[in-house]
C-alpha cells in the first residue's frame, strides 16, 4: 500500500466511525444477501458481532502504517475462522460487501481512489488471513 492509500483509508473510516452500528448492520445485511448461506456462520448477537467487526476494522485501520503490530493477530484470526468454517472463497464475498457498504456510508467521498485504497488494504489484510487459515488446515 502507498502512504497516500493509508491516508485515505484513514481519512475515511474516520467518516465510518461516528456511524458504525449502522454501518456494520448494512455489511451484514449485504453480506447475507450476497450468499444467504453465510448466516449459518453466525451464531449469537448481530450487534455484538457488528461491534467486533468495526473494533476490528478499527483497529487494522489505525495501525496500516506499522501492519508487523497486527500481523500476527490477523493470521489468529483466519486460523479461529476456519473453525467457524470460513473458506478461502468467502474471503472475496465478504470484500465485495465491505467495499458496498464503503460506497453506501462514504457516498460522495467514496472516489474511485478511495475504492482502490480499501481494496488494497482489505486484500492485504485477507490474504493474511487466508494464510493463517492454512496453516491451520495443514
Amino acid at each position: 500500500m502507498t502512504d497516500d492509500q493509508i491516508q485515505l483509508v484513514q481519512q475515511t473510516f474516520a467518516l465510518v466511525a461516528p456511524i458504525a452500528d449502522d454501518a456494520a448492520a448494512l455489511f451484514y445485511q449485504r453480506l447475507f444477501t450476497l450468499d444467504p448461506s453465510l448466516k449459518t456462520l453466525f451464531r449469537g448477537d448481530m450487534k455484538q458481532q457488528g461491534q467486533m467487526l468495526m473494533q476490528t476494522i478499527g483497529l487494522a485501520v489505525r495501525n496500516l502504517r506499522q501492519p508487523a503490530a497486527i500481523i500476527k493477530s490477523v493470521e489468529q484470526m483466519g486460523q479461529r475462522h476456519v473453525g467457524y468454517g470460513v473458506t478461502e472463497a468467502h474471503y472475496d464475498t465478504v470484500g465485495e460487501a465491505l467495499l458496498w457498504t464503503l460506497g453506501q456510508g462514504l457516498g460522495d467521498a467514496f472516489t474511485p481512489a478511495v475504492r482502490d485504497a480499501w481494496a488494497a488494504t482489505y486484500t492485504m489484510l485477507a490474504e493474511v488471513m487466508k494464510a493463517g487459515a492454512r496453516r491451520a488446515a495443514a
